[in-house]
């Protein structure tokens, strides 16, 4: 014998009923024994409660409500069957109506609706339903019966949830199936007293009626078939890649259903665990799939956890004070009272120093609960041996399930590396001795992210999804995006990264989209925004957002942008900044901005800020962490001027190259940015820190090489004017007397015993640096280690494809599960 049970969304319309009377069918053409249970059509119980608290009021508005119930049952009827088996189908659901009817205007009449009545009204649902669909069974040839529960399960009278007489109800249903063959399609939800009154089992109490089927016939199996393929790893609303869970243990199953797993009625498991029934949550729709079995069988080497669920509302209450410790019977006259009060209490938690007792409850019992043990230590308080009850509102609790959790170290342990690197506050923890659930309570606030969080670091550790905020629309941001765009597949695929950028603002304009902006239509989202842009509002919605792995992406050059970092790192999202400002910034800040992003487990990345796609501080921070010293650095740190000094020869004026040099966007929109030396000082600055140098942008002597009349004019056309009056021949002239030593001039940083400086030098054939062309950087680092040949880091140092390509692999790497966990 098996018994399958079908949900109300199941049989919300009459097509949906034909798919699963071709599931039933089907099992009696191959000769399975069966019986079935139905919930109320998909709405009508909420419906038939409405039309009851509307007459309760003594509104009439419930006589709409009734006519569109009245209307859909009898319209399913009538597309259900056929002919005689029709009228008389209709006329007993008419019959139905009419009680219903008359018991809504008893209700309006007398202006109250009790637990009694609601649970006798209730019932039509399932009634009509259950009447309907065995119909519609034996109109497809199937000799089916219908059954009415009220007539075996048998319970006390505590109406809307009542408890059910166990020994009596299995002999009943034991006595009714004696003998019979044909199928029995049984309402779900709905049972009696043993004086004949109507109650019900609670919502969700379907899944109950089967469970007790399914133990009083001993059963075979047991399915419950809903919308859903099964118990999903987390609730799928609030993490996205949630995913069924093969199979359950019944305690596991258990865990997850105390926690709001909503294909899950706990009472459900209790019969069938002890009579060892395996139950399968399976999915209407998707009849084929296999969807979760819950049995006693637990998987040898299958995932430690097994699920992550939440309940969403708790308040926290702690009892504390010196008066606790060593005190014997504190805990039972403690929850003793809260019993009395018939407060539920959802978790426990105390230390060993027994100075504290804390527990959560529904905030809407958390006034009583509070009052409740006030009372009861009302002595202690007033001697000042305990303090007054401290209460914790807007909390929520996060558990992860799983009955090998006991057998896997650390499991513990990347539970609150995972939630501490995404800045989630625990606030109280609790873990049986079993170590079947971890529960942690954490801000309200942070519940979805905290689900995804876990989500991410036990079911996909192979893909982690990374978010990001970008910051400016510039030739590097824009091929940021490209590349991001071109390689999300194969990010996917070989780095198991999900990598969605979420937010991008430009000087104009910003948009958000927290399942992430389509790369390929980017530019018309942006500029189709309806949002001007705000760089305070960005910064705060990203922060708003609290997406798991978020990491703010600085493509800007803007000293503004950069005074926000503090307040990005202290909320744990890291930073990846192609802007050199901070960095190279006030040194204080510098080290500040390091200590935040410790402090928070955030990283702030900065490998472009250097040597564009090279890994210049990569390499210079490994070498120092593994105990190497650097003793001196050379260095041309400025791809533009690479560029324009590997070019100019002479044949061409000088001004012409750098006018070349800033078309092809190897230079600042102002050149003079590049060609005054401030911008090799700043990356000099930034590897003497990272060197161990406590160095300031002031520190360093820098030797320029062009006029002040040309620095100093107003505006570029202007200083293009002087270059050419005051500068090209000059320059001519001292690229002339390189050559003829058969030398070139490279723009040279140079870091010696913590000096700095930068000043255009001439090298000559036998130099590192003779040879660079193009926009080729070189960084040569004299170490301890590396002094009779220096470690060099040569490539192009300038452009936007390079230096997008840097800040692509820092991102990757941020993103990475050894970054996170």
């Amino acid at each position: 014998m098996k018994v399958l049970k079908f949900g109300g969304s199941s049989v919300a319309s009459p097509s949906r009923i034909r798919g699963i009377l071709d599931i039933l069918v089907s099992m009696s053409n191959k000769g399975d024994r069966y019986c079935v249970v139905f919930s109320a059509f998909g709405g009508d119980t909420d419906s038939l409660l409405t039309m009851a608290r509307m007459a309760e009021q003594g509104s009439d508005d419930w006589l709409a409500l009734f006519t569109k119930l009245q209307t859909r049952h009898i319209a399913a009827a009538a597309e259900l069957t056929s002919g005689s088996s029709q009228e008389k189908l209709v006329a007993r659901v008419a019959s139905q109506h009419e009680a219903l009817r008359n018991l809504l205007q008893g209700v309006a009449l007398v202006k109250e609706a009790s637990l009694r009545t609601l649970d006798y009204i209730q019932s039509f649902g399932e009634r009509n339903s259950c009447m309907i669909i065995a119909a519609a069974l034996q109109e497809r040839g199937v000799a089916a019966e219908y059954l009415d529960a009220r007539g075996v399960i048998k319970t006390n009278e505590r109406f809307g949830a009542a408890v059910v007489d166990l020994p009596t109800t299995y002999r009943n249903i034991t006595a009714h199936f004696s003998g019979r063959d044909a199928v029995q399609v049984v309402t779900g939800f709905v049972a009696s007293t043993p004086d004949g009154l109507t109650t019900t089992l609670g919502r969700g109490g379907s899944d109950f009626t089967a469970s007790l089927l399914a133990a009083a016939l001993e059963a075979e199996r047991i399915e419950i078939w809903t919308d859903v393929s099964g118990v999903m790893t987390a609730d799928p609303r609030a993490v996205r890649q949630a995913f069924t869970i093969p199979q359950l243990t019944y305690s596991e199953a258990m865990e997850m259903s105390h926690f709001g797993a909503k294909v899950i009625y706990p009472p459900t498991l209790q019969p069938v665990t002890q009579a060892g029934i395996p139950l399968y949550i399976r999915n209407t729709f998707e009849p084929r799939f296999a969807g979760t079995l819950i049995s006693h069988e637990s998987v040898d080497g299958g995932p430690a956890v097994k699920g992550i669920s939440s309940i969403g509302s708790v308040s926290l209450l702690t009892l504390e004070g010196p008066g606790l410790f060593g005190v014997v019977g504190t805990s039972g006259r403690l929850f003793g009272a809260l019993a009395q009060c018939e407060i539920n209490v959802i978790l426990i938690t105390q230390g060993s120093s027994e100075h504290n007792i804390t527990f959560a409850v529904s905030p809407d019992q958390a006034a009583t609960a509070k009052r409740c043990v006030e009372e009861t230590f009302s002595y202690e308080i007033g001697a000042g041996r305990v303090r007054p009850i401290r209460e914790e509102s807007d909390c929520a609790v996060v558990a992860i399930i799983g009955e090998q959790m006991r057998t896997r170290p650390g499991i513990a342990g990347r539970m609150f590396s995972a939630l501490g690197r995404n800045h989630i506050n625990c606030v109280a923890i609790a873990q049986g001795s079993s170590e079947l659930n971890i529960s942690v309570v954490v801000p309200a606030v942070d519940e979805s992210k905290a689900l995804n969080v876990l989500h991410d670091a036990f079911f996909l550790s192979n893909e982690r999804v990374v978010h990001l905020f970008l910051l400016g629309t510039g030739l590097i941001a824009q091929e940021l995006l490209r590349q991001l765009h071109a390689q999300r597949d194969s990010l996917r695929q070989n780095q198991h990264l999900d990598v969605r950028v979420v937010g991008i603002t430009n000087t104009r304009r910003m948009h958000f989209d927290a399942q992430g902006i389509d790369l390929s239509a980017w530019e018309q989202a942006l500029t189709g925004s309806e949002r001007s842009a705000e760089l305070e509002t960005f910064i705060a919605e990203a922060i708003e957002l609290n997406l798991p792995n978020s990491i703010v992406v600085d493509c800007t050059a803007s000293a503004t942008v950069s005074e926000y970092y503090d307040r990005i790192l202290a909320e744990s999202i890291s930073i990846s900044t192609a802007n050199k400002v901070a960095a190279s910034g006030p040194y204080n800040r510098y080290l500040h901005l390091k200590s935040l992003a410790r402090l928070n487990q955030a990283r702030f990345a900065y490998e472009t800020n250097v040597g564009a796609g090279l890994p210049v501080i990569t390499t210079l921070s490994d070498l120092i962490i593994s105990g190497d010293r650097i003793v001196q650095i050379d260095a041309v740190l400025s791809g533009s001027l690479s560029y324009i000094f590997n070019t100019y020869d002479g044949s061409k004026a000088f001004s012409e190259v750098v006018a070349d040099a800033q078309q092809q966007g190897f230079t600042e929109p102002d050149p003079r940015v590049d060609l005054s030396g401030k911008d090799v000082a700043r990356k000099l600055v930034i590897l003497a820190r990272e060197a161990g140098h406590a160095l300031e942008l002031d520190d360093v002597e820098v030797t320029g090489f062009l006029s002040q009349e040309a620095l100093g004019a107003d505006g570029v056309d202007a200083f293009f004017d002087q270059l050419r009056k005051q500068d090209d021949a000059l320059l001519a002239t001292r690229v002339k007397d390189a050559q003829q030593r058969e030398s070139k001039l490279v723009m040279l940083g140079q870091l010696v015993d913590g000096k700095a400086s930068v000043a255009l030098t001439e090298v000559d054939d036998q130099h590192p640096f003779y040879s660079l062309n193009g926009s080729d950087n070189m960084i040569v680092l004299s170490t301890t280690r590396y002094a009779a040949t220096p470690l060099v880091i040569r490539g192009p140092g300038a452009g936007a494809s390079v230096t997008a390509a840097g800040v692509f692999a820092e991102i990757v790497s941020l993103g990475s599960l050894r970054s996170w966990e």
